[in-house]
C-alpha cells in the first residue's frame, strides 16, 4: 500500500493510464477508436527509459491503473520498469480526486493523466497527456525548469 498524502520527500510524478495490453492477445478492435487509449506501453517505457533523470532531479515515479495488483507486477517485470505500478482497482484513488475515467467492456478505465503532488499535495496536472511515448522527457523538462527556477538543487544519483 502507497499512501500519496504521506510527506515523502520530494516530488512523487504518478502517471495514470487506462490499460497495458495483455501479452498474447490481440487488441480489441475499437480500441483504436477510443481518443488517447492507445500507447499505454510506450509511455511507460518513456518513464521507464527516463526514471534516473527525473531520480536526478529530486522525484519518484508510480504508475497508476484501474487493472489488479497481479497483473501489474506482470507488467512491471516484463516491461523491466524501476517503479512501482499502483493498483486502483476499487477506484477508491480514481473517485476521492474525481479523475476523468472512462467505460470500455464494462471495465471503469482511467483516461490517461499525470499528477505531480509535492508535499502530499498535487502540484501539478498534466492532461491531456500527449503524445505518450514522449511523456518521460515531457516531465524531466517541467522538472528542469521546477528546480532551476525555485533555485533548488538537484537531488545526486
Amino acid at each position: 500500500m502507497v499512501n500519496l498524502a504521506d510527506p515523502l520527500s520530494g516530488r512523487v510524478i504518478v502517471y495514470a493510464y487506462p490499460r497495458t495490453g495483455t501479452p498474447g492477445t490481440s487488441v480489441p478492435s475499437n480500441w483504436d477508436e477510443i481518443p488517447g487509449a492507445r500507447g499505454c506501453t510506450p509511455q511507460s517505457c518513456s518513464m521507464r527509459d527516463h526514471n534516473q533523470e527525473v531520480k536526478a532531479l529530486g522525484a519518484v515515479i508510480f504508475g497508476l491503473s484501474t487493472q489488479t495488483t497481479e497483473y501489474q507486477k506482470e507488467v512491471v517485470e516484463r516491461l523491466h520498469l524501476p517503479f512501482e505500478i499502483l493498483s486502483d482497482v476499487d477506484l477508491k484513488l480514481t473517485h476521492a480526486l474525481d479523475l476523468p475515467t472512462f467505460t470500455f467492456d464494462g471495465m471503469v478505465l482511467i483516461k490517461r493523466l499525470t499528477l505531480v503532488v509535492k508535499d502530499g499535495k498535487i502540484e501539478k496536472v498534466f492532461y491531456p497527456v500527449f503524445p505518450p511515448d514522449k511523456h518521460g522527457e515531457q516531465i524531466v523538462a517541467w522538472l528542469k525548469r521546477k528546480t532551476s527556477g525555485a533555485g533548488i538543487q538537484p537531488a545526486k544519483s
